[in-house]
């Protein structure tokens, strides 16, 4: 009988690229994840990898064993959610990953949602790539993730996914900007070419998502201000009087010296979505919390009727 443990270093070895990637996954050393890897080969008799100098690569053997693997290790994840099935399993902790500015409006409000499946939310803030990695180490039963549509990010190996709701990027403008008229009116950002900007950081999702668009209306952006948080890019905005583009969500409570505009470019927008490990869509615990997510969405927001993780 295989190891599952070693099937799931291999697969996530192919997810993610290298062995020290996987040994960050997991928390232990680089040396510890080539020795279980070796292991793996010496149970199947079989070359599962290709190692020339520092890098390793899988065989053909190895590729078609992960793919069993991913499978294998859904039907297990089904298994566990059927044993909790019915009501004497019902209730107990539920941990949720989200990224920052979800907290407040979808995070926030599903603990009291929660109560009446008798569930005791625990929330861990994180970005998608570190709680996806929560999510595969099984820390976190869900996770709350963002994608740029600009950016075609794949989904994340390893998980699957379903969209909550799209939450478009809007322009932040100072009352007495230019472009602050119109407010209803859909912003080319073209009209902002001549201007300096406040961004995140490049190579960050937002701020290559910023650039993206930019560079698709033509221009690159002079960035004068950088920063992570999205409340602090809007009290620089009100201090400077520089657009900035963050998500709508994130734009609820703006300092009133700030408006907001749409923009016309639609792909300019991140899909938030539901991340949960394969096989585990079924779990009781999941199902309550995919439904408090419904509840909680804001109508005007939505995306239209979320599937269900089946």
């Amino acid at each position: 009988m295989l190891d599952v443990r070693r099937l799931v270093l291999l697969r996530d070895l192919a997810a993610h690229g290298t062995v020290t990637a996987v040994a960050d996954l997991h928390g232990v050393t680089p040396s510890a994840v080539s020795q279980q890897l070796r292991l793996l080969e010496e149970e199947t008799r079989t070359r599962l990898l290709e190692r020339t100098g520092r890098s390793v690569h899988l065989t053909a053997a190895g590729r078609r064993l992960t793919e069993d693997t991913e499978r294998v290790l859904a039907a297990l994840e089904q298994a566990q959610s059927r044993l909790h099935t019915g009501a004497e399993h019902s209730g107990g902790p539920l941990h949720l990953a989200c990224f920052p500015s979800a907290l407040i409006p979808l995070a926030a409000p599903l603990g009291d949602v929660l109560e009446h499946a008798r569930l005791r939310l625990h929330i861990t803030e994180a970005e998608p790539e570190p709680a996806v990695r929560l999510l595969l180490q099984r820390r976190v039963d869900l996770a709350l993730v963002y994608r740029y549509r600009n950016l075609a990010t794949p989904e994340p190996a390893g998980v699957e996914t379903r969209v909550l709701r799209t939450d478009p990027m809007v322009a932040v403008l100072r009352r007495d900007h230019p472009e602050a008229h119109s407010a209803s009116t859909p912003l080319d950002l073209g009209r902002l070419a001549d201007t300096q900007w406040i961004t995140a950081p490049a190579h960050t999702a937002c701020g290559d998502a910023v650039l993206q668009a930019c560079r698709s209306a033509g221009f690159t952006p002079r960035v004068r201000h950088t920063c992570t948080d999205f409340a602090a890019m809007t009290a620089l905005a009100a201090g400077s009087g520089l657009p900035v583009l963050i998500p709508r969500m994130a734009a609820a409570g703006l300092p009133p010296a700030l408006i907001t505009r749409p923009v016309t470019d639609t792909a300019l927008a991140r899909t938030i979505e539901i991340a949960v490990r394969r096989g585990t869509a079924g779990d009781p615990k999941t199902v309550a919390c995919v439904e408090a997510l419904r509840a909680v969405a804001p109508d005007d927001a939505a995306s239209g009727p979320l599937p269900a993780l089946q």
